[in-house]
């Protein structure tokens, strides 16, 4: 068996656990430093450096309890062990004790300490300073060559115990473990001799394989956990044996004791030499301290009898695919003493359980192969072509015989209640006889009636035997020699053992041939005695089930009838549940390969679903005690195959018998067994009649873990099993439900399983929670191993991922008090000896559960896991702990989707109010999350509330640790050239400066500003990712929240103006940031700059009457009819489309974003719907039998400005004439919203009409015509409430701004142009004239920005538009061009 891999942990731990008890034990620790300064140099002087050092670290240890170390002192002792010139035992034992006495980072250091004791002096590290670290780090690897010598020393002592007892005429077991006792001491000088030899090189082979592999283990703590990414190195060969040079001394050594006598060899050698107590005697004991200075049980002790009577090879417990087998852990719960060797015999209950040769014709034996399983020797168990030569003959023969002889034997001389011939026949006042001792039981247990009859018996005590019976027996036995009476009956021993009980002893109690606790009629009230193994009634009972058993075996091996062989797996089944105290018989008779191979063909033969169970269960019961049957089951691959295909068929149980035969992983993938196992874990538990030695669900979920354990994670994988399989509901609960198992391993098993449901799909994790029993999960911490034990931290941190904060701080209270130990200091112990990369995790996690209550001023807890991590993100040796450091810092706030993807970075981004434009697609799963929610608003406001105080604690824990030396490390990480580093320390490090600005002022805002303001502002004005430059905005707002943060910005002010210039048309943020940096000059013309981006003359078409902006799209329709499609993004004004099926001019354009159609209104008064999905196309045309003037247009209607007075209302689906509202005015202008209709008319009055009732209400009053002028409201337009109106400035304001709700006149703008159209946008208010200037004021405080010259001097501006963001303007003129600005 070879030795499992050792780990940089691993290690670490061993070491470390070796010094603790030493640190702690203040006598043992004085022994030990004697013990190696008496070493060094054959107790010669030692040097000034050393004895201080001594001096130092004694002075430290001993003061230890009481106070914490001094580490200038341990730091002042470790200089002086540098400083000497050779290392020395002495020297290197106080280095190792100085590194483990400091609280941080000295485990590594006094670990390779440990392992320079073994490279120095290998001899006195294993025998006196460290025996329980080489027990512990060397023992597992050098096992094979202790056995090696193990077997030399058997074998010698065997070859003398052999001379001494050559002319003994009969031995048993116990009398040659006797003589033995007496082999040492008759052992000869040269015997003896050789055997000190053999000890002497013994030692020296142990020296020379423990000095090399703990260099190899100090290579392993060298490259620390650098070595997860590529294998491992492999440890260094075994040496079994040395060269004569370096045996050379022990020669000479040899020959100088070559004439000491044979007693004196024997005496002198530790080999022989007795247990004389500790060797290391202690004031006091401490009840569970591991004793470090006893030495191991793996040492040279005194050769025990039995190996030199008989040695046994202990071949290891390992399956084919070279993992342990769960056949000896089963073995060793249930049955641990249960042979099943061929040549295992009981000589008054040993079956005929060898297969005969079948015939050819046999119906079970045509579809199976003819030839042997194997070709070493072992294919007798299927058919002998000798079958004289076969073992089992002899006992099939007896068998035979024994079968015919009990047929022939008479039926008076068999006792009724045992079934075996009379020895002592007793017959009773009813006629009936009994063996004397059967019925003497019977009235024992308090029966006064005939067995048989049921009469009363008068008489008080048994007559005298039936002689006469008696001796007819005795004649007939002399004529029949093969039967034999019954067997007299011994009163058990202590020392005889008791019958191993297995899985089977779960089963009821096995039925009597009659009811021997029946009570009699004159004694009802008595009470029967439970029967006594040894009874003669319980033997009776044994040996009639053991003839049964032989029957169906007999009948299993050489029926050529299928359904008589099926009857008889299913009496075996019967027989085996109701075994009691024949269960050792049954097993070593149904553990014979032939036996084994009957049920196999079984497998391969029957239909019935109860048969194939029953086979399968007993081939499971029989696997799990006994690797011969493993090996019998696994010689021909076809029989895996056969269960594979059962499985698949639905036959559970079968799982649990492929789990006992343990198959490698790429068997399993080959047989593509995975799909058969989703299966059997998504299965409803039924009742358990088999009751299996392992249940089938968690042998499935054994398996499935170690087939996705060879799988990658990704979409990218092909998965053994359909992804929509192992991520659906009901198999993730299923599995969840199986982490409440009893045996360890399966809870680890399912949890891996489910950590890779989580993998493939987040949204599992509420699944799991709701079926999640995390006590089990909680106490497999404690017994598993460092791999499985990151396993369950990661797994707990994964499932804390969950959309709602209340959910995920229940599991956290959860994880806190579920375990039966302290789940919090098991993890404290745990951070302080896991690998770089495991730290971050754990830490996460500790930090979250110290988390739960207020933050106090002092944690351990807290600090601990704050170190951890700080202490990570400063380490760039290892980038995979940076990194899952900075998420794990990152994922504290608990901001997570329904499928466990972090939303820190796209809450933050919403504090930027990043344009939809320019929002990044990951910013917006936000909203989609929160509008998923199905809860009310109370049940919202207290998530929001429970997330809130979460986030503050969580900002808090980590800003005040240290005054800010997070954000220190944090901004360490910015200047990383790994990407993914770089973007998780940036999100970190925003999101705990704008927590700072919301905290109470502590002063760490100041020493954040020392640490990051440089980065980011370097992060704003040179980052690739716009999100990047998004999120340095979020931080560098934070810092202008005090005077100070202004000042320190200032030192940046034209970098950081440059760059919000930029963004300000993507982000409010970067507004809002101008303004404060501009002390409020809203109006500066650098912050409104236009740069003209295109125009295109389409002064061959006439006029441009009319322009609309559609998703990177523009329109625009001119006065010779044609429509033309232009694109509006990169290329502005590239010709898409053009069309001219209007045949006069169009006068407007109008979009419903709904059904994303365009609507054109012409004179040739046709109202045309135009598609633009696959090109424009127009859908439908509508005769309104007016000319269009202006058009306005909603779902289910159009309204339009005709030749004459009023507005026409058009209904889309045809039915009646338009209708006629507002018919007294003349209408220049007119907006459609929510079934309103807003009209502006020639004599300037504005009215609001309610298209649903028909109800008008003025906004406006008409006004009288001045100087025979009249001042009509040439344009109009809604935004964000407000209606803004535009005409000639008659009244000193051109532009008019209402409330549309109460129609209060809220504001004006002052422009002495007359305004022919207007566009509003989120900032501006663009106005055209009719001499072609563009004014642009701001919308907020409606003050004059700029101006912009549109077409050609004396052109009117006919119509603009602006896109969704209001970064780009579309003017049309009258002289026939289309121009285009753009936001700079």
């Amino acid at each position: 068996m070879a030795a499992p891999m050792p780990t940089y942990s691993a290690v670490v731990a061993h070491a470390s656990a070796f010094l603790g008890e030493l640190i702690a034990d203040p006598l043992l620790r004085r022994h030990l430093l004697s013990a190696a300064a008496a070493a060094d140099g054959g107790g010669g002087q030692h040097t000034a450096a050393t004895l201080q050092a001594l001096s130092l670290i004694s002075d430290v240890l001993d003061t230890a309890p009481s106070a914490s170390p001094s580490p200038s002192s341990l730091h002042a002792a470790e200089r002086l062990l540098l400083s000497l010139p050779a290392a020395t035992p002495l020297s290197c034992l106080l280095s190792a004790l100085a590194s483990a006495a400091r609280r941080r980072c000295g485990a590594p250091s006094a670990a390779s300490a440990v392992l320079d004791l073994f490279v120095l002096d290998p001899a006195l590290a294993r025998h006196e300073l460290a025996p329980a670290a080489f027990e512990a780090l060397f023992a597992p690897r050098l096992l094979p060559v202790m056995r090696h010598f193990a077997t030399r020393r058997a074998s010698a002592a065997a070859a003398v115990a052999s001379a001494a007892q050559f002319h003994e005429d009969s031995r048993s077991d116990e009398t040659a473990a006797l003589s033995a006792m007496r082999v040492l001491s008759l052992m000869s000088g040269a015997q003896a001799q050789e055997m000190r030899g053999l000890e002497r090189e013994y030692e020296m082979v142990l020296d020379v394989n423990c000095k090399a592999y703990a260099l190899y283990l100090k290579k392993i703590l060298e490259t620390g956990e650098a070595a997860r990414l590529s294998p491992p190195p492999p440890p260094p060969e075994l040496v079994f044996t040395v060269g004569h040079g370096d045996m050379s001394a022990g020669d000479e050594e040899a020959s100088t004791d070559a004439d000491e006598g044979a007693v004196s060899c024997v005496r002198d050698n530790p080999m022989w030499a007795e247990a004389e107590g500790d060797l290391y005697p202690r004031q006091g004991s401490i009840k569970g301290r591991r004793e470090l200075m006893r030495p191991p049980s793996l040492y040279p002790q005194r050769v025990s009898p039995h190996l030199i009577v008989q040695q046994q090879r202990q071949s290891p417990q390992v399956g084919r695919s070279g993992r342990w087998s769960p056949a000896p852990r089963l073995r060793e719960e249930h049955s641990p003493a249960t042979p099943s060797d061929d040549s295992t015999e009981d000589s008054s209950i040993e079956l005929y359980t060898g297969k005969q040769e079948k015939h050819p014709a046999s119906p079970l034996s045509k579809p199976r192969r003819a030839q042997p399983r194997d070709d070493d020797g072992a294919g007798w168990a299927r058919s002998s072509p000798e079958p004289s030569s076969s073992p089992m003959d002899g006992y099939a023969d007896l068998a035979r015989q024994q079968q015919q002889q009990a047929e022939s034997t008479p039926k008076d001389f068999v006792c009724p209640i045992t079934s075996q011939v009379f020895d002592d026949p007793v017959t009773l006042e009813t006629g009936q006889t009994y063996e004397r001792r059967a019925i003497q039981e019977w009235l024992d247990r308090g029966n006064a009636t005939c067995p048989i009859t049921r009469q009363h018996l008068h008489v008080g005590s048994l007559p005298k035997t039936n002689y006469v019976l008696k001796r007819l027996i005795a004649g007939w036995l002399e004529q029949n020699p093969l039967a034999t009476p019954a067997p007299p009956i011994t009163p058990a021993t202590p020392a005889t053992p008791a019958v191993a009980r297995t899985p089977s002893a779960r089963m009821e109690a096995p039925p009597l041939p009659f009811k021997i606790n029946s009570p009699s009629p004159d004694n009802t009230g008595s009470q029967a005695s439970a029967p006594s193994p040894t009874s003669v009634i319980v033997q009776a009972s044994v040996e009639s089930a053991i003839g049964e058993l032989r029957a169906a075996v007999s009948c299993l091996c050489t029926s050529e009838e299928l359904a008589e062989s099926e009857k008889s797996v299913l009496r075996i089944e019967r027989l085996w549940r109701e075994a009691g105290a024949a269960e050792h018989a049954f097993f070593s008779a149904l553990a014979k390969p032939a036996v084994i191979n009957g049920f196999v063909e079984i497998l391969f033969n029957s239909v019935s679903a109860q048969v194939l169970q029953v086979a399968v269960f007993l081939l499971a019961e029989l696997a799990s005690r006994d690797d011969g049957v493993v090996q019998t089951l696994t010689r021909v691959d076809t029989d895996m195959d056969c269960l594979v295909a059962l499985s698949k068929k639905g036959l559970v149980e079968a799982v649990v018998l492929i789990y006992l035969l343990t198959p490698s992983v790429d068997q399993l993938v080959e047989m593509d067994m995975a799909e058969a196992l989703v299966a059997a874990i998504r299965r409803v538990d039924e009742a358990d009649t088999l009751n299996m030695c392992v249940k089938p669900k968690a042998a499935s979920v054994i398996l499935l873990s170690q087939i996705l354990s060879e799988a990658g994670v990704g979409r990218d994988t092909t998965l053994p099993v359909p992804r929509s399989a192992l991520v659906s509901e009901r198999f993730v609960r299923s599995t969840a439900l199986v982490l409440d198992a009893e045996q360890v391993e399966v809870r680890v098993a399912a949890m891996r399983i489910l950590l890779r449901c989580i993998a493939e799909d987040g949204h599992c994790r509420s699944s799991i929670v709701e079926k999640l029993a995390l006590g089990p999960v909680l106490d497999a911490f404690h017994v598993v191993g460092d791999a499985d034990k990151f396993d369950i931290v990661r797994f707990l941190s994964e499932i804390l991922k969950l959309k709602k904060r209340s959910a995920a701080e229940r599991v956290l209270q959860a994880i806190k008090e579920g375990g039966s130990f302290s789940m919090m200091h098991t993890l404290l112990v745990y951070l302080q000896s896991t690998t770089p990369e495991q730290s971050p995790v754990v830490a996460g996690l500790l930090l979250q559960l110290d988390l739960l209550v207020e933050p106090r001023k002092i944690s351990m807890y807290r600090e601990e896991a704050m170190d951890s991590l700080v202490e990570c993100l400063k380490n760039s040796d290892f980038p995979r702990s940076q990194l899952l450091a900075a998420e794990t810092i990152m994922n504290l706030p608990g901001k997570f989707s329904s499928s466990g993807r972090p939303l820190a970075r796209s809450t933050l981004l919403k504090l930027a109010r990043v344009k939809e434009r320019y929002r990044p697609p990951q910013s917006q799963e936000l909203s989609v999350v929160r509008g998923a929610d199905g809860g009310g608003e109370d049940d919202a406001a207290g998530e929001d509330k429970a997330a809130w105080e979460w986030e503050r604690k969580t900002a808090y824990a980590v800003v005040s640790h240290e005054f800010g030396l997070a954000l220190e490390a944090l901004s360490e990480c910015l200047e990383s050239k790994n990407a993914e580093l770089f973007a998780a320390s940036l999100v970190c490090a925003v999101r705990l400066v704008h927590m700072l600005s919301l905290l109470p002022d502590t002063g760490v805002l100041g020493a954040a500003r020392v640490c990051l303001l440089r980065q980011l502002v370097l992060v704003l004005r040179s980052a690739k990712h716009g999100g990047d430059r998004a999120l340095a905005m979020v931080a560098l707002r934070s810092f202008m929240n005090d005077r100070e943060g202004m000042q320190d910005i200032a030192t940046y002010i034209k970098d950081v103006l440059r760059t919000l210039r930029e963004l300000k048309k993507s982000s409010g943020l970067a507004f809002e940031m101008l303004k404060l940096l501009s002390d409020g000059q809203e109006s500066s013309i650098d912050m409104w700059n236009h740069k003209e981006l295109n125009q295109a003359d389409c002064s061959s078409n006439g006029e441009v009457t009319s322009i609309v902006y559609f998703k990177n799209y523009i329109f625009s329709g001119h006065s010779d009819g044609t429509l033309k499609v232009w694109e509006g993004s990169e290329n502005i004004l590239r010709l898409v489309q053009e069309s001219q099926e209007h045949t006069k001019a169009i006068t407007s354009l109008s979009i419903l974003p709904s059904e994303e159609k365009l609507y054109s209104g012409s004179m040739d008064r046709t109202i045309r719907v135009w598609q633009f999905r696959d090109g424009l196309r127009c859908a439908e045309v509508h005769d309104t039998r007016d000319p269009v003037q202006n058009l306005a247009v909603a779902t289910a209607m159009a309204c339009f400005v005709p030749q004459g007075a009023g507005v026409k209302a058009l209904s889309w689906n045809g039915s009646g004439s338009p209708k006629v509202v507002n018919p007294g005015k003349s209408v220049r202008s007119m907006a459609l919203l929510h079934g309103k209709l807003f009209c502006g008319c020639n004599d300037g009055s504005i009215q609001e009409i309610d298209l649903a009732s028909g109800t008008l209400a003025v906004i406006q009053a008409g006004n009288k015509r001045i100087l025979g002028k009249s001042n009509p409201v040439y344009c109009l337009q809604l935004h964000d409430g407000l209606l803004y109106t535009g005409s000639a400035p008659l009244d000193g304001a051109s532009v008019k701004i209402w409330n549309s709700t109460n129609y209060n006149l809220v504001g004006s703008i002052p422009s002495p142009a007359e305004v022919r159209s207007l566009v509003v946008s989120a900032d501006l208010v663009y106005l055209g004239s009719r001499n072609g200037a563009v004014e642009i004021w701001s919308r907020e405080k409606l003050i004059k920005i700029g101006a912009l010259q549109a077409g050609s001097p004396g052109c009117r501006v006919q119509c603009m538009a602006v896109d969704a963001d209001g970064d780009v303007l579309v003017v049309g003129t009258s002289d026939g061009r289309i121009q285009a600005w753009g936001l700079t």
